[in-house]
């Protein structure tokens, strides 16, 4: 009979955010799969707990070292597995091991506990639901742009991880193409410098812009699409790209080419949808 694996929330921050169930799963596994064992001994160390560790299942091995869980859940050993904060899975790794175990019978069980997601969507003052939760923003410009153009014609409060090195660079482009949407970052949750920043993308950028430097964890949160924004954001696509492509170097015909092509829609109606954008802004809107 093959073991169990046990998905444990782990505290965000605060190390008494840890749920009674868990410290005892902790206790009873036969092994703990770690993100980083160095991050969870701590955690350990605190309760006195005394599982062996095997070793750590982080972003860029998790493929690779996914089969030697697998050999320890088939040979019947409990295992649990833990990122370094909150919940696993999400933005962590994981997936893999789970897809796994599901496929081949193996007992996938969810020890519930913090998350940073629904931490700072209760605390925000935005709408909690219906919300999506996006992850961490692509790195790259121009993906980075229509991303969250994309995302932000969805009537849903969003949620985004965010590094202290960039959350300038995505507050700066919050502010550009939705500089009146209600913005909210949480950082440092549930730690001594917990915060909160609340107010339209404009001034939230321009708050975080006057600090020496950002640290700590970081929670996006931006309020949902009104009707009349909605309409916008499917012009916003096509000027994102657009934009993009002039940003690169080509003259403007070569860039609605490009857009057009990209976007699978005829050159006129690309023309036709950036002369309404550029209506749109010159009327105020965002």
């Amino acid at each position: 009979m093959p073991g169990t694996l046990y998905l444990c929330a782990t505290p965000i921050g605060n190390l008494e955010d840890v749920t009674l169930r868990v410290l005892r799963v902790l206790k009873e596994v036969d092994v703990i799969v770690a993100e980083d064992s160095r991050r969870t001994r701590g955690l350990l160390a605190h309760y006195g707990i005394q599982t062996p560790l095997a070793p750590s299942l982080y972003q860029g091995v998790e493929e690779e070292r996914t089969e030697a869980v697998l050999a320890l859940l088939r040979a019947g050993k409990d295992v649990a597995l833990v990122s370094d904060a909150g919940t696993p899975l999400i933005s962590d790794p994981g997936y893999p091991l789970v897809k796994a175990c599901i496929a081949e019978g193996i007992p996938v069980v969810p020890v519930p506990g913090p998350s940073a997601v629904l931490a700072a969507l209760v605390a925000s003052g935005l709408p909690p639901q219906p919300f999506l939760f996006a992850g961490y923003p692509p790195r790259a410009p121009a993906v980075r742009r229509r991303w969250l153009s994309e995302l932000l014609s969805k009537s849903y409060t969003l949620v985004l991880f965010e590094s202290p090195k960039r959350l300038l660079t995505t507050l700066s482009l919050l502010a550009e193409l939705a500089p009146e949407r209600p913005v909210v970052v949480a950082r440092e949750l549930t730690k001594v410098h917990e915060e909160f920043v609340r107010g339209p993308a404009r001034e939230v950028h321009k708050a975080f812009a006057q600090r020496e430097k950002i640290l700590g964890e970081i929670v996006v949160l931006v309020g949902p699409a009104q009707e009349e924004e909605k309409v916008w954001r499917g012009k916003e696509a096509v000027l994102a790209l657009y934009k993009a492509f002039l940003g690169e170097g080509l003259p403007p015909k070569e860039a609605r080419k490009r857009a057009a092509k990209e976007l699978g829609l005829p050159s006129r109606e690309v023309y036709r949808l950036l002369l309404k954008a550029r209506k749109f802004e010159e009327k105020g809107g965002s």
